[in-house]
C-alpha cells in the first residue's frame, strides 16, 4: 500500500508550501482518501483521478481537515456530465455545515454522499479500516488501514488527538504510526488537546511501533527538535513526512 502525502499542515502556518492535512492511500489501483484539508485538493487531483476515489474519510469536522470538500464537490458537479459522485464517512454534521458555508440547503448533496462515521471496522475495496474516538472535538477519530483483511502491520492515523492512550485501541505492533505532533517537543498547552513529541514516543515505544510519521507540527516549532525530544522512549525509524513524500506502508 502506498502513502501519498498530499498535506501536513496545521491550521495555519508561515512554512512555505504547507497544505492542510491530506493523506491518499492507494493499493492495486484503487485509492482513498483520509483528510482533506485546506490545499490539498490539487495534489489530489495531480496524485489520481478525484471522481474515482472510493472513498474520503474525515477524521473530526475541524476546516483544516475536511474543507477541500468544496472543490472536490464543484469538480464532481462541474467537470462531468452527468455530474459524478464520491463517499465520504465523517463525524455527525458534515453536510449541515458545508451547505451553511455557502448558505445552500443540498449543496453538499449534489455530488458527495455523506455517511455518517462510527467506531467500528469497515471494509471499502480491498481497504479493510478500523475507526476508534480519541479525545480531540466533540467528534473525532483515528484510523487504522491495512491493504486486504490478512495484511499485517497496518498504517494507523492518528488524526488530531489530544490523549496518546486513545491510540492504543488501533495500534498493533509493527504498524507505521502517522501522529500528529503539533507542540513540538511541548509541553502541550492545557486544553489544546494535542500531542507533543514525548507523548508519542512513549506511545510508539509501549505499543510496539515499527515506523513513526510525524505530522501536523504547528507554527514555530522545529521538526528536529521534536524528533529529539521522543529518542529518550522511541529510538525507532521516524521521520517527518510533507507534501510530495510517498511513502510504502
Amino acid at each position: 500500500m502506498e502513502l501519498i502525502v498530499l498535506g501536513a499542515g496545521p491550521a495555519y502556518s508561515d512554512r512555505a508550501g504547507s497544505v492542510g492535512a491530506s493523506y491518499l492511500l492507494v493499493h492495486n489501483g484503487r485509492a482513498l482518501v483520509l483528510d482533506l484539508g485546506q490545499g490539498s485538493f490539487p495534489a489530489l487531483a495531480r496524485a489520481t483521478e478525484p471522481s474515482r476515489l472510493l472513498a474520503v474519510m474525515v477524521s473530526h469536522l475541524h476546516p483544516d481537515h475536511f474543507i477541500d470538500l468544496v472543490p472536490l464537490r464543484h469538480y464532481l458537479r462541474y467537470e462531468f456530465e452527468p455530474p459524478r459522485r464520491v463517499t465520504v464517512h465523517a463525524p455527525t454534521g458534515l453536510a449541515r455545515r458545508l451547505d451553511a458555508l455557502h448558505d445552500e440547503p443540498g449543496f453538499t448533496a449534489q455530488a458527495l454522499d455523506v455517511v455518517e462515521l462510527s467506531a467500528g471496522v469497515r471494509s471499502i475495496g480491498p481497504f479493510e479500516l478500523e475507526a476508534a474516538l480519541v479525545t480531540h472535538n466533540s467528534e473525532s477519530y483515528a484510523f487504522r488501514v491495512r491493504a486486504d483483511a490478512g495484511a499485517r502491520p497496518g498504517f494507523v492515523y492518528s488524526g488530531d488527538c489530544g490523549r496518546a492512550d486513545d491510540l492504543r485501541t488501533l495500534v498493533r505492533s509493527g504498524d507505521t504510526l502517522l501522529a500528529e505532533v503539533a507542540f513540538g517537543p511541548g509541553p502541550v498547552p492545557a486544553g489544546a488537546q494535542h500531542l507533543d513529541g514525548p507523548a508519542v514516543g512513549r506511545l510508539a515505544a509501549a505499543s510496539g511501533v515499527g515506523r513513526l510519521l510525524l505530522t501536523h507540527l504547528q507554527m514555530g516549532f522545529d521538526p528536529d527538535e521534536t524528533i529529539a525530544s521522543m529518542r529518550a522512549w522511541y529510538d525507532g525509524d521516524v521521520r517527518f513526512v510533507w507534501p510530495g513524500d510517498r511513502l510504502q506502508v
